[in-house]
């Protein structure tokens, strides 16, 4: 009797605030919109003010959500804040994570629409940020919202964590979490940070690439000198570092550096299956990024496989001596190459960028300098356990409300976060966002449909109801 009791009342929270957000759809827009005018470029120290700014208008949100006890937290660096709400001891506990930073806008001239001026163009809403990350956290805040206008309290204990560096590496990210390890714990993370790969398809991320980040200097003579003089005879570092640089990869683009991917594990077989399934379109993609289409084209699958499951070293930037408008006749004393690296599970950042270093020095011309500079720790690959409790009610709640049972998909880009909550809070982290990968988050023109700010909050409601239960019956406390 107590357990259908349980189970109606449930079902009366979840419609009473469904009911919430539907007559509240305009102010959620607006809520969207303000936090989407604030510029929190977390990059660029001019920004500070407008990082403080939104930060502050995180944490008004969650008080606006009921949030009993909201900070902003010191982290070295650009501010967190921190909300949490434990009202019953004995229910579970989740953790949800955003990040309220956002990319520079530039190219400024390739916006239709200025990116802090947030605009509505055919069901859309356009502006930077507004798909990575502030919409979607918007999502997660205002479902919160609504069990506290309609309920008093959600339906288990929740705490917050919005970051304010993740467009910028996250520094601090890692060292915060370990200091507010006890104030953190929980029993799953919920991540609204991310993305659906398709509008068309619904998916869950389950796995990501790591990132190992280096520059590579080639350092030759101590000065610039004169090319008509000392060409011919003096060593010229562009030469010598695009030489090297080509000894990274084969012809076919695969990395070939001694002992780069010799730890590498096997992929988990869903998201194998996954990439089976997806009917991803090769010539399609090649297309849609302004690229030939190769000949031969390769498959979907092949694709896929490519850019989710195999470890990559990628060159962002290349430089050195003069890049200015006409000539000028130099050569140039260094040159230098930003990597990345993109990693898989098994493969430590560090030791990945130590054969990088140790294969560069080996094939380093006589009469040259090499010096290899990390950009911070790097980050492992990170993977969900398949039998993590709350995957299974994500799932419900996705195919319940778009049609489809979703995909369990990789990511081939890196969010930190999964590594650092296993490691720190020993809990697993759902990525539950309803960005999808066309909003041209990081580009010009970034978007967020406007029905996914609907959806997503309808979304949340019947995730966070479910997991009341199933965290609880699985022994979450």
């Amino acid at each position: 009797m107590d357990h259908r009791r349980n189970a109606g009342r449930g079902r009366r929270q979840v419609s009473d605030a469904e009911a919430w957000l539907a007559a509240h759809e305009a102010d959620a827009l607006e809520m969207v919109q303000a936090f989407c005018s604030i510029p929190s470029i977390s990059a660029d120290p001019a920004h500070a003010g407008d990082i403080a700014r939104a930060a502050a208008f995180a944490a008004d949100r969650l008080r606006d959500a009921g949030f009993p006890k909201v900070e902003l937290i010191e982290t070295g660096g650009h501010p967190a804040v921190l909300a949490e709400w434990v009202h019953d001891p004995a229910l579970p506990t989740i953790l949800v994570y955003g990040h309220y930073d956002v990319q520079p806008p530039d190219p400024l001239d390739k916006w239709v629409s200025p990116p802090f001026v947030p605009e509505v163009r055919d069901g859309r809403l356009y502006a930077r940020g507004v798909s990575d990350d502030k919409g979607p956290l918007s999502v997660a805040i205002l479902a919160l919202r609504a069990f506290h206008e309609t309920a008093g309290h959600p339906p288990l204990n929740v705490k917050v964590l919005v970051e304010g560096e993740e467009e910028s590496g996250s520094p601090n990210f890692a060292p915060t979490v370990a200091r507010l390890r006890d104030r953190l714990a929980c029993d799953l993370v919920l991540s609204a940070d991310g993305a659906m790969w398709r509008p068309d398809l619904p998916s869950i991320t389950v796995a990501s690439r790591g990132l190992s980040a280096l520059d590579v200097t080639v350092d030759g003579a101590a000065k610039d000198l004169h090319s008509g003089r000392h060409g011919g005879s003096a060593p010229n570092p562009i030469r010598a570092l695009t030489a090297m640089l080509a000894t990274l990869h084969d012809g076919d683009g695969n990395v070939i550096v001694p002992g780069f991917a010799d730890t590498a594990t096997p992929p988990d077989p869903s998201i194998l299956r996954a990439i089976e399934t997806a009917g991803f379109d090769a010539g399609g993609y090649f297309d849609a990024i302004g690229a030939d289409r190769p000949a031969p084209l390769p498959s979907g699958a092949d694709l896929l496989y490519r850019q989710w499951l195999v470890p990559t070293l990628e060159f962002n930037g290349i430089f050195g001596g003069y890049s200015g408008a006409g000539t000028k006749t130099v050569i140039p004393d260094a040159a230098t190459a930003k990597i990345t690296c993109r990693l898989v599970a098994g493969q430590d950042p560090a030791a990945v960028a130590k054969v990088i270093e140790t294969h560069l020095a080996r094939v380093l011309p006589t009469g040259y300098r090499l010096t290899v500079t990390r950009h911070g720790p790097g980050s492992a690959a990170f993977s969900l356990d398949p039998a993590q409790p709350g995957l299974a009610e994500a799932e419900h709640v996705l195919e319940e409300l778009l049609g489809q049972k979703p995909l369990r998909v990789a990511m081939g880009a890196t969010i930190p976060i999964g590594d650092v909550f296993a490691r720190e809070l020993d809990a697993g982290c759902i990525f539950f966002s309803f960005s999808t990968a066309d909003e041209d988050y990081h580009a010009p023109n970034e978007f967020f449909r406007l029905s996914s700010l609907i959806t997503g909050q309808v979304a949340w409601v019947r995730l966070l109801s479910r997991l009341a239960t199933s965290l609880a019956e699985s022994g979450g406390t």
